[in-house]
């Protein structure tokens, strides 16, 4: 397959991202909705998930730590972990709202933050970052992702409902997490 030629995997989300956020919520928004479907492939790779690293190259998997690492970096590499949180808590909160409590337990650093307010914050401050990389995330999705947050992760989850509603065993299963 050539590599500017969509899989099947990624015309499945494409096609379901744009025909939830049309029909059901009525947003027509071809940038906003192509981000979205865009994030649904980067994350079904586990290591997509957790690309933020430390000082030692481990993951980051808590907001808290990806948010010191964000304050830690300059220029189109803060825009980037702070985009990355945005899509950490999007996918999450959106996707599987279930595992929130599990990921806020008393155990965890993120015990005490909202996902939704910190996804809003980091979208809203990756965009008003200039970067070389506008191209995958421009800075007006980024600030419609920010101000939208809580309607995006609702279309996630109406998203997956979709998904888990489908009865053709030919398609993948996506996100299976460990």
């Amino acid at each position: 397959m050539h590599a500017s030629q969509p899989s099947a995997l990624q015309r499945f989300f494409a096609g379901l991202t744009e025909q939830t956020f049309q029909t059901k919520l009525g947003v027509a928004d071809p940038a906003l909705t192509d981000y979205l479907g865009n994030l649904l492939i980067r994350f079904i790779r586990h290591d997509a998930v957790y690309k933020v690293r430390d000082v030692q190259g481990r993951p980051l998997a808590e907001v808290v730590q990806m948010m010191g690492e964000a304050e830690q970096r300059v220029g189109s590499a803060r825009r980037e972990v702070h985009r990355h949180i945005g899509d950490y808590t999007l996918f999450w909160a959106g996707l599987y709202p279930e595992s929130l409590s599990q990921k806020q337990s008393q155990l965890s650093a993120d015990h005490l933050i909202n996902y939704c307010e910190q996804g809003k914050r980091a979208y809203w401050i990756a965009s008003t970052i200039e970067s070389s990389q506008e191209a995958q995330a421009p800075s007006d999705v980024l600030e419609r992702l920010s101000s939208q947050f809580e309607m995006c992760a609702y279309g996630l989850r109406e998203v997956r409902r979709e998904w888990e509603h489908r009865d053709d065993d030919d398609l993948p299963r996506p996100f299976l997490i460990n």
